[in-house]
């Protein structure tokens, strides 16, 4: 039997939160996402994977800024990888400046629909615990193409897993090895 073709899509924003959550001591940078894309690509051909996030803003913290702009430069020398940037927003709400990750939600469920319509891949491998995918797993199915969703045990949306054809919960001590 070939081996399917898969192709990885990171909701890197989610992800970061995540991994926050679960490890509050350990640093983001300290994240081997090689070991990870292939521990969650195994028996299968990985065809690429994408990474998606928005930058801080510099003017609001510098230091932060900097060890985010550190963790990207090395998500983008990792091989086989594409890293798509998206935009922060600031904006004033009751007084208060806050900041909203924008367009990345978006570019990543683009790219997941186009790419199985350009049949570059046979699997998506969503990681992701945010529902508001289910459409464009929706429509990445409607192609023929399987959807397969990554969850942790501290969170993941029950409606993107009863729409993807499989479902992967890992736990705490299996992310703890990802981390140098």
């Amino acid at each position: 039997m070939e081996e399917k073709r898969a192709t990885i899509f990171i909701d890197g924003s989610n992800l970061y939160h995540i991994l926050k959550d679960l490890f509050p001591d350990k640093k983001p940078n300290d994240f081997n996402f090689e070991k990870f894309v292939e521990y969650i690509s195994k028996n299968k051909k990985l065809e690429k994977a994408y990474y998606y996030n928005v930058p801080l803003d510099i003017m609001y913290d510098k230091e932060k800024y900097m060890k985010q702009q550190q963790f990207f430069d090395k998500i983008r020398r990792i091989p086989n990888f594409t890293f798509v940037l998206c935009r922060m927003q600031k904006r004033k709400v009751d007084g208060k400046i806050i900041y909203e990750a924008k367009e990345d939600d978006i570019h990543l469920a683009v790219d997941m629909v186009k790419l199985a319509c350009d049949d570059k891949y046979d699997v998506a491998i969503l990681v992701s615990s945010d529902g508001d995918f289910v459409p464009a797993v929706k429509l990445v199915k409607e192609t023929g193409k399987g959807v397969e969703n990554i969850g942790f045990e501290n969170k993941f949306s029950y409606h993107l897993k009863q729409e993807c054809d499989k479902f992967v919960k890992i736990k705490k001590e299996v992310v703890e090895r990802f981390f140098y």
